[in-house]
């Protein structure tokens, strides 16, 4: 069971990530255009990957071959794609083992290289994407995708209206005043707490498959009810 007050946990980490400096920075930046994802992006997969579309997250790079797809990265259009690991990767880590399929690419924001070669990164999302092949050529993955926009109607951005309202009863609690600033957008509150809500790599790899940000946003209502209730 998740309690009042680990929900309230949830949403205070949020809300940092969605007024702190680092995310306003990154809003400040133009984004490239979902349509000009390239057709062959770098891949980055973790346990947990961790990054929706119009979320933001830092990222610490320390293996050889990903401090390379950084600096590559950085000569160019600084997108790489995050994606999250299949069950069983561990025997096969230091190679290719098996990732899902939809992961979502990001724009690397801010860097910084430490003396050893390590970057720290923050890496605002962009784009869904699915991966239609991969390319063999670099000592990191590269894979061929196809962008996936999430382009909500005007119905459905109604809707989404109605279930951040409902999100943020859930996670605030009764003993925090401040919330979410009503301009940050509906779909960047939802993507925020995508990421942090505590849940198993499967749980929320299956919240960035859904189709559009009203679904996650459902789904993200469903699971926190779920967690709240007391046990029987």
């Amino acid at each position: 069971m998740q309690s009042r007050k680990t929900v309230a946990g949830i949403w205070l980490i949020a809300l940092l990530a969605l007024t702190g400096p680092a995310f306003a920075q990154a809003q400040q930046q133009p984004a490239p255009k979902p349509d000009s994802l390239p057709a062959m992006i770098p891949i980055f997969p973790l346990e947990d990957a961790a990054l929706f579309p119009r979320g933001a997250q830092p990222f610490h790079i320390f293996e050889p071959r990903y401090r390379a797809m950084i600096a590559d990265a950085l000569k160019g259009d600084r997108i790489i794609g995050m994606v999250t690991l299949q069950p069983g990767f561990e025997a096969n880590y230091e190679g290719r083992p098996a990732v899902y399929a939809v992961g979502c690419a990001g724009v690397i924001e801010e860097v910084e290289e430490l003396p050893d070669g390590r970057y720290n990164i923050l890496l605002r999302g962009l784009v869904k994407f699915r991966i239609t092949g991969e390319d063999q050529s670099r000592a990191y993955r590269l894979a061929r995708v196809t962008a996936m926009p999430e382009l909500p109607d005007a119905e459905q951005k109604a809707a989404l209206r109605k279930q951040r309202q409902r999100l943020e009863g859930l996670v605030k609690g009764p003993d925090l005043s401040s919330g979410i600033p009503p301009d940050v957008a509906d779909e960047e509150v939802v993507d925020a707490l995508a990421q942090y809500v505590p849940l198993d790599p499967s749980e929320r790899q299956a919240l960035l498959e859904l189709d559009g940000t009203l679904a996650r946003a459902q789904a993200l209502v469903d699971l926190l009810e779920s967690k709240s209730k007391p046990p029987r």
